[in-house]
Formats: structure tokens, C-alpha cells, sequence
């Protein structure tokens, strides 16, 4: 029989494209993100993790270590940009040109 009084939260890491570490929990609330991040292990296997600008988010949306968790909830664990999106963008439209850039080029 399921106890009432816990609730489950899921945990996500990527350290690295295409590869996710994803852990359910069972945990009694109120809980917060960072107490949650704790009792994952994650802060363990991946030590860069304990930086304290490290972002994370529930459900997409960002969210602050104090943030108070609801049951079914999904906490993530976002890595920092390594190349601007903008400056991506433009340093391959320069290499594409013009003519071969944008929405109706032919490829």
C-alpha cells in the first residue's frame, strides 16, 4: 500500500549530450530542490554539480534551490552553455553565406 504522507519526485542530469541520469525518489515534504539534489546522490557522482551558480529547474521552468517541491514533480539539472547561441548562429551563417542561409534555401 502506497504511504500518503511521501511523495515522488524525479531527478535529471545530462553531464554530456546524449547521455541522462534520471532518478525517481520517494521523499517526505516539504522538501525543497537542494535537499532533493542531496538525497539523489547526484551531487556525489558528479562533483561539478556543487558549483553554486549550478541552474536548475522543475518542469522547464527555473527554479531556485529553495524552491518547495510537489509531489510528481521533475527537477532538472541544467550544465552551463559552452558557446553563446547567438554567436553559433552568426558564426554559421557567415560560413553558409547568404544565398545557402536561411529558411528556404535549397540544401
Amino acid at each position: 500500500m502506497p504511504d500518503k504522507t511521501r511523495m515522488s519526485v524525479c531527478v535529471v542530469y545530462s553531464p554530456a549530450a546524449r547521455t541522462v541520469h534520471e532518478l525517481s525518489l520517494r521523499v517526505d515534504p516539504p522538501v525543497t530542490v537542494w535537499q532533493t539534489l542531496q538525497m539523489s546522490g547526484l551531487l556525489q557522482r558528479f562533483p561539478e554539480l556543487m558549483h553554486p551558480d549550478i541552474a536548475t529547474g522543475v518542469w522547464g521552468q527555473r527554479a531556485p534551490m529553495n524552491q518547495l517541491l510537489r509531489d510528481q514533480d521533475r527537477v532538472e539539472i541544467y550544465r552551463p552553455l559552452r558557446v553563446d547561441p547567438k554567436t553559433a548562429r552568426r558564426e554559421r551563417f557567415a560560413l553558409q553565406g547568404v544565398r545557402a542561409a536561411g529558411l528556404f534555401s535549397k540544401a
